[in-house]
């Protein structure tokens, strides 16, 4: 029983302390004097004399407050402290009516600085990144490092601290930390983001539930990122339950046939005919409606479930090619996306293999969709394999987003890439814009000399259409074509298409001359 009385207490002295520290209070003890004297006498005056003090030691009167105090160790606040202090903070000034924040920053892209530079490199700048931060805090502020790159603060109370001096202080934080490092004469830059709470919006009833808020700003600041300032709100914390929701939900999705491909058709800037389509997962909520691939597809990824919507959206893919044939048109191929955990599978090509003899069709049907970043970023290991079996069984590989992710042009050979998609950013304003001409350029030059097709994406006007036609690009899609649409409705729409090509005069692609 004796921890429950200490803890009861100590909570009671947390309740007492910040009404004995306001000036009200003090005010308030000569009155309480002489109106024991008029009603009682001197013996009154006599016993409130004696309890005044009783009550303000029971409030911890006379004792350093907790949550004021500075953590006077070398470096950083060790994480078991920090959390004590947090806490103390929390209670000690909700009640006094002063202000806080907590903030956390985050390191973006560690695994890649350590490959860059090694361990021993990330080491020193972690032990810099926390001397930064502590030379533009003060020294009652709280700092503690938790993980391999994430800091934590909170910051001592004080009477005015609004969002405004919040986002100033997150500034002035983000530019001390992505200073250049100097290790061994090389400089070493960082990328940080931040995300931050004050206590007037902190949600919950405790420190934990503060420090948490904080960390929800800035999973958002990295969702934003790089290097991006966000402060928490209620509407952060929808946003995050929705989250949650959805991963719970996605995996019945999944099985239940709600999450399935719409096709974006892709056409040739030469002939006008269909090249293919695009398989691209939507889901249709029963109760939300659509929901946004940019919603979903996190809460996929968070559920450990790539792999099991790449299987479905291929399965749904050849599924469609079958349709097409049997209805008579002419669909060359279809694209499904593949990310890095799909392509980590050992067994990838047998899947895929045993998937196109199911629907009796043949490889070059399918074209394998990787994110450039993918191809840029990986080893001689099991991905690398696949795609390069994927493209020996015949399969066409397609390299994503092309321009976003570096893949250099060796990358290209290694992988025996057949064509390049590029990136709606290049294509965007292409008619208007003589930089961007000139840049989507330099790809299908590059593309031709490799004897490798093109692809613009993100098309979404005529004039974008007609400039890429003129410049030799192969294939174009986006909205300015038609938008992903569910396959119900892709055999209406080649019939129209086909139809309209009836009375349509070919544009000349500049490479025919």
């Amino acid at each position: 029983m004796g921890w429950l009385q200490s803890s009861t207490l100590t909570r009671m002295q947390r309740q007492l302390a910040p009404v004995f520290e306001t000036p009200a209070a003090l005010a308030f003890i000569p009155a309480l004097c002489l109106a024991g004297f008029w009603f009682g006498g001197e013996g009154a005056l006599i016993v409130i004399a004696a309890l005044v003090p009783v009550v303000y030691l029971a409030g911890g009167g006379f004792q350093s407050r907790p949550g004021y105090q500075t953590y006077t160790g070398p470096g950083l606040c060790p994480r078991e402290i920090f959390e004590e202090r947090l806490e103390e903070v929390f209670q000690i000034a909700k009640h006094a009516d002063k202000h806080s924040a907590t903030l956390c920053i985050g390191i973006e892209d560690l695994d890649a600085l350590i490959d860059r530079h090694g361990q021993a490199a990330v080491d020193t700048v972690m032990r810099q990144t926390g001397e930064r931060i502590l030379s533009i805090l003060r020294t009652q502020d709280l700092v503690s490092q938790v993980g391999d790159a994430r800091f934590t603060i909170c910051t001592a109370p004080v009477r005015r601290l609004d969002l405004e001096l919040c986002i100033q202080m997150a500034g002035r934080l983000q530019t001390a930390i992505e200073e250049p490092i100097s290790i061994d004469g090389a400089a070493i830059y960082v990328s940080v983001s931040v995300g931050f709470c004050q206590l007037s919006r902190a949600p919950g009833v405790s420190g934990e539930d503060w420090l948490m808020a904080a960390a929800t700003a800035l999973r958002e600041a990295q969702r934003r990122g790089p290097s991006a300032i966000r402060a928490y709100s209620d509407q952060m914390r929808v946003e995050t339950e929705t989250r949650s929701e959805l991963r719970e939900e996605v995996r019945k999705a999944l099985d239940s046939g709600q999450i399935r491909p719409w096709f974006q058709p892709q056409i040739s800037t030469d002939t006008g005919k269909i090249t293919g389509f695009e398989a691209l997962a939507r889901w249709d909520h029963p109760e939300r409606g659509m929901i946004s691939p940019a919603d979903f597809l996190p809460a996929v990824e968070e559920a450990d479930l790539l792999e099991r919507l790449a299987e479905l959206m291929m399965y749904h893919a050849l599924a469609a090619l079958k349709a097409w044939d049997a209805g008579g048109v002419d669909v060359p191929q279809v694209g499904v996306n593949f990310a890095g955990s799909e392509l980590g599978n050992p067994h990838l090509v047998d899947k895929i293999q045993w998937e196109l003899d199911r629907f009796d069709l043949t490889p070059d049907r399918l074209a394998v969709e990787v994110l450039e970043t993918v191809v840029a970023s990986a080893p001689d290991d099991m991905v690398t394999r696949n795609i390069n079996a994927l493209g020996a069984l015949g399969c066409r590989i397609d390299l994503d987003d092309f321009g976003t992710g570096h893949a250099s042009i060796s990358s290209i050979r290694r992988f025996s890439v057949t064509r390049i998609k590029i990136d709606r950013s290049f294509v965007t304003k292409a008619d208007k814009d003589p930089e961007q001409r000139r840049m989507i350029s330099a790809i299908l030059t590059m593309a031709e000399r490799l004897e490798v097709e093109t692809l613009a994406e993100g098309v979404e006007t005529v004039g974008e259409h007609a400039v890429l036609s003129q410049l030799g690009c192969d294939h174009v899609q986006g909205f300015g074509i038609a938008r992903p649409m569910p396959f119900e409705q892709t055999l209406d729409w080649i019939g129209d298409h086909t139809a309209k090509l009836q009375n349509v005069p070919k544009i000349m692609n500049g490479r025919s001359g």
